[in-house]
């Protein structure tokens, strides 16, 4: 029983990524911008011949780099079923990376999937900052649907791109 979820929990968000590796994809064969989908790291457990063995291990980085106008930018792609984003949902070695690449100038961001509205926004790092701090000193843990919609960008499909997520930057 165990496995089924495990399974079901490691391919959350596949979706999402699929969309947005597409929209690289063409972002690239285009000329817009070059963004990479970093692997997820793998400790190698057992090697035998040519069978090898591993578990995932927890990264240090987010899922998204690349390079778009000469700057560099670096998000991480998120879903959640309900009307609110859980701050939890962001690991604290990913918020500390957005937070480094953005204090350097580069261009830092989520893109949330909200599945219940069927809707995808941009957040820039400020915004989740923001929403962070607010936790931090005893306010809201989660951002709120409302608050996506006032602070963050709603992207959608657009001139052949699955998700024109670089229309908001």
């Amino acid at each position: 029983m165990k496995q089924i979820k495990n399974k079901s929990y490691a391919n959350r968000g596949m979706f999402l990524e699929r969309i947005i590796e597409r929209t690289n994809n063409k972002y690239r064969n285009a000329g817009v911008a070059d963004i990479q989908k970093l692997p997820t790291p793998v400790k190698i457990m057992k090697v035998t011949g040519s069978k090898v063995e591993g578990v995932r291990t927890k990264g240090h980085l987010v899922d998204y780099m690349g390079i778009y106008k000469g700057l560099a930018l670096v998000f991480d792609a998120k879903e959640t079923k309900g009307t609110n984003f859980p701050l939890e949902n962001i690991s604290e070695h990913q918020y500390r990376l957005l937070e480094s690449w953005s204090e350097k100038g580069a261009i830092a961001f989520l893109i949330v999937h909200f599945k219940k509205y069927d809707k995808y926004y941009y957040l820039p790092f400020n915004s989740l900052k923001w929403a962070v701090e607010r936790a931090k000193t005893g306010g809201r843990k989660s951002i709120a649907f409302d608050e996506f919609e006032q602070m963050g960008q709603e992207i959608k499909s657009k001139d052949g791109y699955a998700l024109h997520y670089l229309e908001a930057i």
